[in-house]
């Protein structure tokens, strides 16, 4: 088990501050992160949470999954390595990147 913990269902008023304050009750917090929304700033309702140690991270699991905070119900599970991106936009491509070749969507021009 990693150390960094994954906390879902926050109220989107809860401050990293806070967020680090609510883990330190079981151990070392290394390091506390709310996501937030990258063209407003309004956070996204979660966030991680890196403890000193496994043990710790369990520990905090265990207690506070299932908690309530600010009237939201936490979730509170080991955090999932981030899955590859494929870069930017694929123009509606979905299995690949590069953009797809029209067809003939011009006007005008024999069809078939």
């Amino acid at each position: 088990m990693g150390s960094k913990i994954y906390v879902g269902g926050l109220p989107y008023s809860t401050s990293e501050q806070e967020l680090s304050d609510l883990f330190a009750q079981y151990g070392g917090v290394q390091s506390a992160k709310v996501i937030t929304d990258k063209y407003t700033g309004q956070s996204r309702g979660f966030g991680f949470v890196e403890m000193g140690s496994d043990a710790e991270a369990k520990a905090a699991i265990e207690a506070l999954n299932g908690t309530e905070l600010g009237g939201r119900s936490l979730t509170v599970n080991e955090a999932k390595p981030q899955a590859p991106r494929t870069g930017g936009f694929d123009g509606g491509n979905r299995g690949g990147g590069g953009r797809g070749g029209g067809g003939n969507r011009g006007g005008g021009g024999d069809r078939w």
